[in-house]
């Protein structure tokens, strides 16, 4: 765990820029280098979760109200901007783990699903005209729950990775172990202004300082560490995972997720039937380890919730 003298509000501020510091990575595509193959040619080539064999729970699918769906579809608004919980493919579908959970709830539901892409600062203010949900790595704040019902299901924190083996035997459980090192991180995200603090940190107690590097794309960032270009990455602790997957384990993560908080599925207010039904579905997926498999079909380990609590208390 990182040393926690300054305990930083990460989740927010990565939940806030999920679909703007992430925007460069909108596509599969994005994670193979131009012109190199270190980004293992598997990039792009996961579609995800097969949802089909779930089979709808007719005790879940009654507590849907009457008058709700009436055109039988769960319509699901979600930035299609961070892989890999939701992205476009090459054909431009949206894909990702929470594309999957979407699919997931609404065969227990016995509905269909329509995924609808959309800018991530819309999406709370048109849940219960334009969607039915929110679903897009959302982390749960005060804020959020004052204007929507939540409904948590994952914890997302930060993660280093590095070369498979760790050959320069990186320990990023203390600050002070990253100084001097080169580390990549994607632009805009908590990641590239928390490293800057911790360079700050290094500098001020006379060791080098970190070289951060920044990158518009975290595929960029993955490519220069198995090239050796860099010591680490830091990320998004589902981003990190994900890397692991998409190079072929030329990559691994190391150390703990840091700074870990629980994002949310947002449903209106005024719904609270429909809130009950999907609540109830998504526990469902958790207690039968289909969430877990979702996941784990994306590269993400150790992150899903077993309990799909309704606003839960949270900081900030």
């Amino acid at each position: 765990m990182r040393v926690p003298t300054a305990h930083r509000a990460l989740g927010v501020i990565a939940g806030l820029a999920l679909a703007t510091g992430l925007a460069g990575c909108t596509n599969a595509a994005d994670w193979s280098a131009s012109g190199s193959d270190t980004a293992s040619s598997s990039s792009g080539a996961n579609e995800g979760y097969d949802t089909s064999a779930i089979k709808e729970q007719a005790d879940i699918a009654a507590l849907l109200p009457k008058d709700a769906l009436a055109d039988g579809v769960l319509d699901i608004g979600t930035s299609t901007a961070y892989p890999p919980g939701e992205f476009l493919n090459a054909d431009g579908t949206p894909i990702g783990y929470e594309v999957d959970l979407t699919h997931a709830i609404a065969r227990v539901l016995g509905v269909k699903t329509t995924t609808h892409s959309a800018a991530f600062d819309s999406i709370i203010s048109s849940i219960g005209s334009k969607y039915d949900l929110g679903v897009a790595a959302m982390t749960i704040t005060t804020e959020r729950e004052s204007a929507v019902d939540m409904i948590s299901y994952i914890n997302v924190g930060s993660q280093f990775d590095v070369q498979s083996g760790n050959p320069k035997k990186i320990d990023p459980s203390h600050t002070m172990n990253l100084c001097g090192l080169t580390i990549g991180v994607q632009t805009g995200t908590g990641q590239e202004t928390e490293l800057g603090t911790d360079s700050q940190t290094c500098q001020d107690a006379g060791e080098p300082a970190i070289q951060v590097r920044s990158y518009s794309k975290q595929s960029e960032a993955a490519t220069a560490l198995v090239g050796g270009t860099i010591d680490a990455t830091y990320s998004d602790s589902t981003v990190a995972g994900y890397a692991v997957q998409l190079t072929d384990g030329q990559v691994e993560t190391v150390g703990d997720v840091v700074d870990a908080l629980p994002q949310g599925i947002a449903v209106s207010k005024d719904d609270p039937q429909l809130t009950k039904a999907v609540q109830a579905a998504v526990q469902y997926l958790m207690d039968e380890g289909i969430w877990r498999d979702i996941l784990s079909s994306w590269g993400v380990k150790d992150a899903a919730l077993s309990k799909a609590e309704l606003n839960p208390s949270v900081g900030g």
